[in-house]
C-alpha cells in the first residue's frame, strides 16, 4: 500500500495497485472459504486472522483516500467490504480503531519527512 501512495511514476503506481489488488483478491476468496458465510474469518466472533487484517485496516483506507482508488467496495471485493464493515462496528474495535483523516495526516507527515531525506 505504502507504494501506491509514494511511486513516483504513474507506472510504479499502477503495478503497486495491481499487486495489492491481487491481495485483496486472494483475502475475497480466503474470507468466503474460511467464514463459511459468517461475518468473520473467524466466524460468529472476531478471531486472530481479523485482528490482524483489521490493523490494516486504517492504512488501507488513507491509501484509497490518497489515490481516489476503491481497494476495497461491495462490487469487486463483496466479502470483505462486509468484513470491514461489521469488523469496524464492533464495540471492541470501534473505540481503538484509528480515525482515518487523522491517520491520513500523519501518513502526510510522514511522507514529508522520507521526501526530505531523500
Amino acid at each position: 500500500m505504502k507504494n501506491i501512495a509514494a511511486s513516483p511514476d504513474e507506472e510504479g503506481k499502477k503495478a503497486a495497485v495491481e499487486q495489492v489488488m491481487t491481495g485483496l483478491s486472494l483475502l475475497e476468496k480466503a474470507h468466503g472459504e474460511i467464514s463459511k458465510g459468517k461475518p468473520f474469518f473467524g466466524g460468529d466472533h472476531i478471531g486472530y486472522l481479523d485482528i490482524a487484517l483489521g490493523g490494516l485496516l486504517g492504512w488501507l483506507r488513507v491509501t484509497q483516500n490518497f489515490s481516489g482508488l476503491k481497494l476495497i467496495d461491495p462490487e469487486s471485493t463483496p466479502n470483505l467490504s462486509h468484513w470491514a464493515e461489521k469488523f469496524s462496528q464492533d464495540p471492541a474495535v470501534s473505540r481503538v480503531l484509528p480515525d482515518t483523516e487523522k491517520l491520513s495526516e500523519f501518513a502526510k507527515l510522514i511522507f514529508s519527512k522520507f521526501k526530505a531525506a531523500q
